[in-house]
């Protein structure tokens, strides 16, 4: 069956390189028709599993049929077959630009999100750009939803290859996005993330200046959201890991997308932890001897956040 296939593919490669030759009119070279012949060279190959000379046989339709530009992602399709993501990826790169240049912006970004998913696990850093490329599409045309969406995968992998200041940047859009188009509970979900990544920033003012801000967004002052980031920045600021971990571990964080669930489980305050209290009342002393006097570090404290 493969051996067949692979001659299918090389008859339909000799009668493209006919066209190319003389096509039908005897005179000039009948490009459509030889890309034709490439394509049908190109699923032959591709059925035999001969990814190889499919992805030749698809460079060589493209190149016949330049506005083909089906053929280049075709051709990326078969690269990743044979592992060659960076090399596929380029092609479906190229796909994608020529669809934009053709007005079909929705098929461009399609290919740019393919290419992403199929580079995510070997180079996130190029799939981060290939999701905001395709984010930049969505928004171009109006499509917030879509947009937002291809924001998120890029924050989730920001945050995953531990890139926090790009990662607040980009939550940071993405609620924007939701802001304006109303989906105001997704924004007070989108500020715990953008809290905890201040904080794995070691940026204590930002992540209380995000809070602040996000009262401006309708229900959110009243919300368990915002009862629950109350709550943890004022335990961070207190040094006290036991509120902080109560919080990241309550069912609010922890059913959040698994990056940011990992980040509230692996948050720790400052200074180890050591709960910053008023020190523990003193023993009964003799009669006519004073108590000493509280400490300092009590009333430095007692106001939280305020």
């Amino acid at each position: 069956m493969a051996a067949q296939k692979i001659n299918e593919g090389l008859e339909h490669i000799a009668k493209a390189e006919k066209y190319l030759k003389t096509g039908l009119l005897k005179w000039k070279p009948d490009y459509d028709s030889a890309a034709s012949e490439y394509g049908k060279a190109a699923l032959a190959f591709k059925n035999a599993k001969q990814f190889d000379q499919a992805k030749d046989a698809c460079l060589r339709e493209a190149v016949a049929h330049e506005n083909n530009r089906a053929a280049y992602e075709q051709a990326g399709m078969m690269l990743k077959e044979m592992q060659q993501l960076p090399q596929a990826v380029q092609l479906i790169e190229k796909a994608s630009m020529m669809y934009l240049e053709n007005g079909t912006p929705d098929t461009a970004a399609m290919a740019l999100e393919r290419a992403g998913k199929l580079i995510e696990n070997v180079n996130p850093e190029k799939a981060v750009q290939l999701y905001q490329q395709t984010a930049n599409v969505f928004e171009n045309e109006e499509r917030l939803r879509q947009a937002v969406e291809l924001l998120g995968k890029a924050s989730r992998l920001l945050v995953r290859g531990r890139r926090f200041d790009e990662a607040a940047l980009s939550i940071q859009k993405e609620k924007n996005i939701y802001k304006e188009i109303e989906n105001y509970p997704t924004c007070y979900k989108k500020t715990i993330a953008q809290v905890l990544v201040h904080l794995h920033r070691n940026d204590y003012v930002a992540a209380e200046r995000c809070m602040r801000e996000s009262y401006s967004i309708p229900g959110f002052n009243g919300s368990e959201d915002c009862a629950a980031l109350e709550q943890l920045l004022e335990g961070y600021d207190q040094q006290d890991q036991d509120q902080v971990s109560e919080v990241c571990n309550s069912p609010l964080f922890k059913y959040m997308d698994n990056d940011y669930a990992k980040l509230g489980l692996s948050l720790v305050v400052p200074g180890g932890g050591i709960k910053k209290k008023a020190a523990a009342a003193p023993e009964a002393k003799p009669e006519g001897t004073t108590a000493p006097a509280a400490t300092e570090e009590e009333d430095e404290y007692a106001g939280g956040l305020c």
